[in-house]
């Protein structure tokens, strides 16, 4: 996996501090673990999203959709699930599809979260919201699964807009996921500035 620096909680081996701070450190991975997926597509590093800023674009998505055009879905609830969602990746890493089978990658990422939200008072409630997202049964997750993808289609947006080719595969998974009307008007718009842009 490729990030910006080393993992921080390195730095922790052999010391005693609390669990909130241990945990800090744990999630500091997040903030320089690139999305592994932009590299293999030729973004460079320099501008390349970390896991912990496509989480933040989840979990404001989320946030600013639901609260505007989705009353019936829980906000607070959704701004959790997108924050917590890669937490499994502290330890398992950004794996790409057709990286190992989605049970391995499950597995991997269960005992990441389980490793460290077991460290935190409320951890159990934090690895129910990790699992309900996983799971994809409720309303709230099966939306945040597809603001997942949508943050994805709107960051290949900004790549092509700074002048990146070849994301066409990260709008075609977008175009894939996405089922709800609204969210499929925001990816609309994409297609149209896509076709608009200047080359």
């Amino acid at each position: 996996m490729e990030t910006k620096r080393a993992q921080a909680i390195r730095k922790l081996d052999g010391r005693d501090v609390l669990p909130i701070v241990r945990v800090f450190f744990e999630f500091n991975h997040l903030k320089s673990l690139y999305r592994q997926g932009w590299l293999k597509a030729g973004i460079p590093k320099a501008h390349c999203e970390t896991v912990a800023e496509h989480s933040l674009g989840v979990a404001l998505l989320a946030l600013f959709l639901a609260e505007a055009q989705f009353p019936e879905l829980d906000p607070v609830r959704l701004v959790r699930m997108g924050l917590l969602h890669d937490f499994g990746e502290i330890y398992a890493g950004d794996i790409v599809p057709g990286g190992m089978s989605l049970e391995d990658k499950h597995e991997l990422e269960r005992r990441s979260v389980e490793r460290v939200f077991g460290r935190l008072p409320n951890g159990a409630d934090y690895l129910a919201v990790w699992e309900e997202f996983e799971r994809g049964e409720t309303a709230e997750a099966r939306f945040l699964k597809e603001i997942d993808r949508l943050e994805m289609g709107l960051q290949a947006s900004v790549y092509e807009q700074e002048g990146f080719e070849g994301l066409d595969k990260f709008f075609e998974s977008t175009d894939k996921a996405l089922t709800t009307p609204a969210l499929r008007e925001i990816l609309d718009s994409l297609k149209a500035l896509r076709r608009g842009r200047t080359k």
